[in-house]
């Protein structure tokens, strides 16, 4: 079909590493347009073709793409691929899932994913590759106390015993097993060692990000929220006022209970667990250092969490106030200058 240039209204964009398929529609849903790209032609068609809406499946790249069709002149929506699924007729193709991207862009009340700047970008990569290292290190600590067990050498438990005891118990405890043996537990030794320092040397880029943050400074001023906290939720919410408030933040975040509701009968069980999990995570664990912090203060935040604790389980107001906290960051995060105490007063 020929390109309608002038009536095409929008544009679902299938992406993938070299073929680009594209399906364009007028306002009322009638199309305009199909074409096939290759990677190399995708900005200079963009770029000679008139002002329109683009959609993408948010997927690998699509932030990159994004950046560029807005920096062309044309309005860009990310829509994650769970959404375009219930459009799409047909086998799977990249014609039929073009067509798709772009029937469910032209819904009204379609959500879509922000487009995040390349400094938020370089943010979360540098989260990324940390959480792939923590994992790394748990994966590699287990290992290393399995093997040893197998010689009936018992390690030290917890991450920071197991330290102490690799550098003055390790040696003594190694020597007595065979050549080979000690050569693979030495190996593992030193490669955990490596990995903390690439660990460290991750958390100290996250620190200069911090320190450099006016933004992260604010958010730091919640109790339970530091460098790390503050930094990927920067790094992660791009446009924090598209949440109307704080309980819709945290319902982003997975902090909020699922309903399973019936004949009008409501019924409410465990948190979602939608939307970020590695937001999510850090911020439970935040409240979870603020929980043993707060135990026989007398503060109005204490009480309550005193109070939430002996009512509802240790766990349950763990959570809570991970909710807490993420309505608080999210009223930081929408409020220029304004610090947690300030808020509190407010």
């Amino acid at each position: 079909m020929t390109t309608t240039a002038a009536t095409t209204t929008i544009i679902g964009m299938d992406i993938s590493k070299h073929s680009f398929e594209l399906w364009g529609a007028d306002e009322r849903g009638k199309q305009t347009m199909h074409k096939r790209l290759h990677r190399d032609k995708v900005s200079l068609f963009f770029a000679n073709f008139p002002r329109c809406a683009v959609a993408m499946e948010a997927c690998a790249s699509s932030q990159h793409w994004a950046r560029q069709l807005k920096e062309l002149g044309h309005e860009v929506m990310l829509i994650p691929a769970q959404h375009v699924i219930a459009y799409r007729r047909g086998g799977k193709n990249d014609r039929n899932d073009a067509h798709a991207i772009s029937k469910a862009a032209a819904r009204p009340s379609m959500r879509s994913v922000p487009v995040k700047t390349t400094d938020q970008q370089d943010l979360q990569a540098i989260h990324r590759v940390r959480e792939r290292l923590i994992h790394h290190r748990t994966a590699l600590i287990n290992e290393l106390r399995g093997l040893l067990m197998e010689y009936g050498i018992i390690c030290a438990k917890g991450r920071t015993r197991l330290r102490i005891w690799l550098r003055e118990a390790f040696d003594a405890c190694v020597e007595t097993l065979s050549p080979m043996a000690q050569e693979t537990f030495r190996s593992l030794r030193d490669e955990l060692r490596a990995l903390e320092e690439r660990i460290a040397a991750t958390d100290k880029r996250i620190k200069m990000v911090f320190d450099s943050h006016p933004v992260c400074h604010r958010l730091a001023t919640v109790p339970g929220v530091g460098a790390l906290v503050a930094t990927a939720l920067v790094a992660s919410v791009a446009e924090p006022q598209r949440f109307k408030n704080g309980r819709q933040f945290a319902a982003y975040l997975g902090l909020v209970p699922r309903q399973h509701t019936t004949g009008g009968k409501p019924k409410l069980l465990g948190i979602s667990k939608a939307g970020n999990r590695y937001l999510r995570m850090l911020l439970v664990h935040g409240a979870r250092s603020i929980m043993f912090h707060h135990r026989g203060k007398e503060d109005p935040r204490s009480k309550w969490v005193a109070k939430l604790v002996e009512r509802r389980g240790f766990h349950k107001a763990n959570v809570a106030l991970a909710n807490k906290n993420a309505r608080v960051l999210w009223k930081l995060l929408t409020t220029p200058g304004e610090t947690f105490g300030q808020q509190l007063a407010a």
